[in-house]
């Protein structure tokens, strides 16, 4: 927290709107690893090397820390630990449309971590959603006490061992 204040000027966390259950918006809770402002052109997907994260930024998303503070999100109930991750309306409202039963992943919560989120990296593409999306219907359909374990090892390390992203 402290590096965060320290070498990344403005904020330390920030909110944003996020699809949740049903369809219903929420605030996403999150330590800020971009430049202050850095939608200021629009709306843009994040990409792998995106030049807005900062360096400290770079190291809290490598460790996925910067996913801690949304526990306050579970807390809330607006989240699960496991299930898909949520997106922006924006977002979701794009890809509904492109992309067949989109929406059929707001049948449960989103999750802090989920299946998607430890088969592949960050999406940056339509392509990359309807993949993540597939791995998003396999958990719902199979969800059970033994894959959410493999989830939580699996997400374990990736964070111990630095491969978010």
């Amino acid at each position: 927290i402290l590096g965060n204040l320290i070498a990344n000027k403005g904020p330390l966390i920030y909110k944003q709107e996020r699809v949740g259950k049903n369809g219903k918006l929420f605030n996403i809770i999150k330590f800020r690893t971009m430049i202050a402002d850095a939608e200021n052109k629009g709306v843009q997907w994040a990409k792998q090397n995106d030049v807005r994260v900062t360096k400290f930024g770079r190291l809290l998303r490598n460790t996925r820390l910067d996913e801690l503070p949304q526990f306050i999100n579970v807390l809330r109930g607006e989240m699960a630990l496991i299930g898909p991750r949520p997106e922006r309306p924006y977002f979701v409202k794009e890809l509904s449309q492109m992309i067949p039963f989109y929406e059929t992943r707001h049948i449960i919560k989103p999750g802090l971590t989920g299946w998607a989120q430890v088969k592949m990296r960050y999406g940056a593409s339509v392509d990359d959603s309807l993949t993540k999306l597939q791995y998003d219907l396999f958990y719902i359909k199979r969800r059970s006490f033994f894959l959410d374990v493999n989830v939580i090892v699996k997400t374990i390390s990736t964070i111990l061992y630095y491969r978010g992203q």
